[in-house]
This record gives structure tokens, C-alpha cells and sequence, in this order.
């Protein structure tokens, strides 16, 4: 199917295999379905012959796109996993973000990414904290959205009390793409207000894809045959009134970021998914240029990425690190020399790999759109540029200072130097903050949330067989120092009490309190306190 996406008149139109791809993140507030509706994509795409169940027992609980041990064991998604597949002549890269708060970061990380977000919120519970988190940075970096109203077949909330409350609580327009017949127990399914065609919902069987009757609008005689004359008033009433009251769905305005259209349906039961997935490969945007000091566009002859994403041991029997890798323009080939701006070294990529969940393939090719993963020994970090040539440096991928510190402590004090290796590793990954104290022995792990420490203990002793233990520590936050070096080093000398080392050995102040770093700020204006790092050109 040919894109029709508008390009801007200055851009010339990109090529068919790039037009075609749709890059994406689902997000969502914990326990919304997004990681039931992330099987079902992938059921759809003929990617999976089977959706595991969430919340069954044994190994059906075990989705297809959690798999670290700890996500099985509690059914979160607690890292952000990366899937492509075709449907309907598109190709999907898929991003499933953890929906853990405790893990916004590789969130944030993640959306950098993508093209466009899916918002999967919960038709009793409306918008979350955490809903609301993830929208703004997705308002940040101008993403478009579609939302995805889930749980219908559940007791949910009025439909236009959930309109109401996302564009009071987001700030957004809200274009019904659908609407919903009836809810909970009665819910029938829904009419497309697009299309114009009745969608029923089948509760016999979870996996099937719904019947669809094509109508001639609403006043169609069919339509009786199909929903008893209460709910079918009723839909005839809502429906005008949404008509009278809300805006129409304008595919310039969703991809501005000024509107975005919902859909209702049921995940679990399969439903809404596939004209949800119509309308990504519709409506969503191609590929996008990406910053990088000056704008990359996809259609870009040399072939340009980043690093947005490292995983250690997605495969505990090669101890491998697979790092996720954006491209950003032209037309990949597996074998490629490419160069590592931040090492000046060239790389040659002779194993990239396509996602599937855990699974994975060696690709022979990729486009500019696509998500690649390049197996390596630690060379690639998050935010690395692999380029042709041009020393590129892409932007808006920063670390964030953690929100908690605690000291790691080796369960064998002979095993010492190896908790030393893992946690680097980890440290490189993004999964956590590590700092050497200046004075002193031992490593202080900095995270955002506490869910985190449980992760990291959990996989340091699955992946390399190491009790750990994390301990109060007397600091309560960081800050990188950056300034003239003369000036940091004289810092430095003056304050080694709080002074410590991250892993790229850049320096970074431990603080007790507030007041700590309003003192360095007030005595010592030659240097700089940064809750944030952009990675090392």
C-alpha cells in the first residue's frame, strides 16, 4: 500500500521501503493492558501464532515481550523491548516501554526513538500518574498520539467523561476514531466513526479478529439486526452529540501533536486492536528527521543511527551486550563499515539482528526507520552515533541523576571484584547509576526508583551468580560538575569528602542535602551542578 503521507513541500518524497515503515511506543500507566496489547500487535502481524495470557499461570503468563526472569515472575514490564513485524503492506517497529514509574528513564530514552506513541489508558481509570508523565515527554518532543481506550468489556466510565478528562488533564483535542456500544457486561463492541462500519466484539473466542458490517451510516436498517433498540438508541444520540461537540479527526493536527484519536475496545478479547493497527499504518508518521546539531533526514543516501537502548545479557549463555540502534537515514546492509564518532573507530557490523521480543534474527538489511541491534563487548553506549563519515553527534538523549543512592556490597567480599564488572556493565546499559567515591572503598549504585534496586540485585545474581546487598548510604543524590578544568579540579581538592567518579570517569558531587548544592552554587560560581549528562561526543 502506497503512503500517503504529506511530506513538507521543501523534503523530497522518501523512498517507497522507508515511506512504509512506522516506527512506534506503546505507553501506559502500570496494569492499563499494554503489554496484552503489544501480543495481540503481534498475533495481528503474524509475528506469534499464539497471545500468552498476562495474568495465567505457568507458562502462558510468560509474554512474548517480557523476557527478563523478573518479569515473568510478576507480569510487569520492566525494560523497554523492541519488535518488528509487517501488516497491511507496512513494516512495524514496535517499542514496548516499561509501564513502571520506577523505570521512566529508559522510557524517556525509548521515546527518543520512535515516531509516535500509542496511549493505552484503562476505561474505569481514566488518566494515571503515570499516563500523564509519559505524555508530557512525549509533548516534549512533539510526538504524535493515538490513544486507546482499554477495558471496555469491563464496568468503565461514561464516554464522554473520558474525552473530558484527557483533553482537561493532557491539554489535548480529543477526535473519536470510534464509539463505543454499551460497556462492561453489555459492551457489543463499537461503531467506526471513520469508516462507517459496525464492529462486533466476539467473547467466544479471545484470539479472533471481529466481524465487521459494512453500513450506510448510522440510520442503516442493518443495524437493528445487530444491537438491541436500547443500546442502539442510545448510540445514535452519542454519536451526534460527539459529532456536534468534539473536533473530526485532522491527520495534520495528530501529527502536530494537537489532536489525538482514541479508540475503544478490548485487548484481551481482541478487540479494537486491528483498527488501531489500521490506523497507525494510516495515519501515523513515516520516518522523521532527527537531531543531530543539524537535522538528519531519513531519505539521507549515507546510512546514519544511535544508540538509544543497551541490553546486557538478553541471552545469559553468550554474555553478549546487544545495543539498540535507531537508523536515521539511508539504506543499512549487514557487513557495512560504519563509523564510532565517540571512539573515531570504524565498526564493521557484521551480525545486526531484527527483534523479535527475545527472539532474534540476522538481518541482511534495514532502513532508515528500523530498530537494529548490534551485538557487542561494551564498544557501544546509549547515545553513541554510527555514521558513514560524518562525525555526528544526535541530541536529546541525556542521563538523569538518580532520585536514590545506596552502597553495593558483594555477599563474598573475595567476589569484590567481580559485583566491579557487573555493575559497570549495568552502568553502561543505563540500567542504574554507578559511582567511585573518591575516598573510600566500594561503589555507591545511584537508581530513579526502588523497584530498580530489587531488578538489579535479581540480575546480578541470575547473570553472574552474585549475592549483592544495597545499603543505606549517606548521600541522598548526585550532580555532575562541569566547568573550566582548572576550576573542577580545584573543586575537587577542596570537596573530596563528596567527590566520586561515574563510569566514564567523569566527576560528579554526592550530596546530603538541598543545601549542599545551593552552597556550591553560591561559593564556588566557576563551576556547574547538572542533573542532567548528554552523552560523551
Amino acid at each position: 500500500m502506497p503512503d500517503t503521507a504529506p511530506q513538507p513541500s521543501n523534503r523530497p518524497p522518501l523512498p517507497p521501503e522507508i515511506a512504509r515503515r512506522r516506527t512506534f511506543a506503546i505507553i501506559s500507566h502500570p496494569d492499563a493492558g499494554k503489554t496484552t496489547l503489544t501480543e495481540k500487535f503481534l498475533l495481528y502481524g503474524g509475528a506469534i501464532q499464539m497471545a500468552g495470557q498476562v495474568r495465567a499461570k505457568g507458562e502462558a503468563r510468560r509474554t512474548r515481550s517480557d523476557f527478563m526472569q523478573m518479569e515473568k515472575d510478576r507480569g510487569i514490564s520492566v525494560s523497554a523491548s523492541a519488535m518488528s513485524f509487517d501488516y497491511d503492506g507496512h513494516r512495524f517497529n514496535l517499542v514496548d516501554t516499561p509501564g513502571h514509574s520506577d523505570f521512566s528513564e529508559d522510557t524517556y530514552r525509548t521515546l527518543t526513538a520512535v515516531d509516535a506513541a500509542i496511549m493505552v489508558i484503562d476505561g474505569a481509570k481514566g488518566v494515571e500518574s503515570q499516563t500523564r508523565k509519559l505524555f508530557e515527554v512525549c509533548r516534549l518532543r512533539d510526538l504524535p498520539i493515538l490513544t486507546f481506550c482499554n477495558k471496555m468489556d469491563r464496568e468503565a466510565r461514561d464516554t464522554f467523561e473520558i474525552i473530558d478528562e484527557i483533553q482537561e488533564n493532557l491539554a489535548i483535542d480529543v477526535a473519536p476514531a470510534s464509539w463505543p456500544i454499551g460497556q462492561g457486561a453489555e459492551f457489543l463492541g463499537c461503531y467506526d466513526l471513520i469508516h462507517d462500519r459496525l464492529e462486533l466484539m466476539d467473547r467466544a473466542d479471545r484470539n479472533r479478529v471481529a466481524q465487521t458490517v459494512r453500513l450506510d451510516g448510522l440510520d442503516d436498517p442493518r443495524m437493528a439486526d445487530h444491537i438491541p433498540p436500547r443500546l442502539l438508541e442510545q448510540l445514535r444520540e452519542e454519536v451526534e452529540m460527539a459529532r456536534g461537540l468534539l473536533p473530526a479527526f485532522d491527520r495534520q493536527s495528530f501529527l502536530e501533536g494537537h489532536l489525538t484519536p482514541i479508540w475503544f475496545g478490548s485487548a484481551i478479547n481482541s478487540f479494537g486492536v486491528r483498527e488501531l493497527m489500521e490506523g497507525i499504518a494510516e495515519y501515523g508518521p513515516p520516518p522523521q528527521p532527527q537531531r543531530a546539531g543539524r537535522e538528519v533526514a531519513p531519505e539521507e543516501t549515507p546510512v546514519t543511527g544511535f544508540v538509544f537502548k543497551v541490553q546486557a545479557n538478553m541471552d545469559p549463555k553468550h554474555r553478549d551486550r546487544v545495543a539498540f540502534v535507531r537508523l536515521a537515514s539511508g539504506h543499512f546492509q549487514r557487513g557495512m563499515k560504519m563509523l564510532h564518532v565517540r571512539s573515531g573507530k570504524q565498526m564493521t557490523i557484521s551480525a545486526p539482528v531484527l527483534f523479535l521480543a527475545a527472539d532474534r534474527e540476522v538481518t541482511e538489511e534495514a532502513w532508515a526507520g528500523d530498530i537494529i541491534g548490534i551485538p557487542n563487548h561494551g564498544q557501544l553506549r546509549i547515545g553513541d552515533a554510527l555514521t558513514e563519515g560524518e562525525p555526528l553527534r544526535f541530541t536529546g538523549i541525556p542521563a538523569f541523576a538518580p532520585e536514590l543512592l545506596r552502597t553495593a556490597r558483594a555477599g563474598d567480599p573475595m567476589k569484590a571484584k567481580h559485583l566491579e564488572k557487573a555493575l559497570m556493565q549495568f552502568a553502561e546499559e543505563g540500567a542504574a547509576r554507578v559511582f567511585k567515591p573518591a575516598i573510600g572503598s566500594g561503589f555507591i549504585v545511584g537508581v530513579v526508583g526502588a523497584l530498580q534496586f530489587d531488578v538489579l540485585a535479581s540480575r546480578i545474581e541470575l547473570e553472574y551468580g552474585l549475592p549483592v546487598r544495597f545499603e543505606g548510604s549517606q548521600f541522598t543524590s548526585a550532580r555532575w560538575v562541569s566547568g573550566e578544568r582548572t576550576a573542577v579540579e580545584a573543586f575537587a581538592g577542596a570537596n573530596r569528602g563528596h567527590m566520586a567518579t561515574d563510569h566514564d570517569g567523569d566527576p560528579v558531587y554526592l550530596t546530603r542535602l538541598q543545601w549542599d548544592i545551593d552552597r556550591v552554587a553560591r561559593d564556588h560560581p566557576e563551576v556547574r551542578l547538572s542533573a542532567t549528562k548528554e552523552p560523551a561526543v
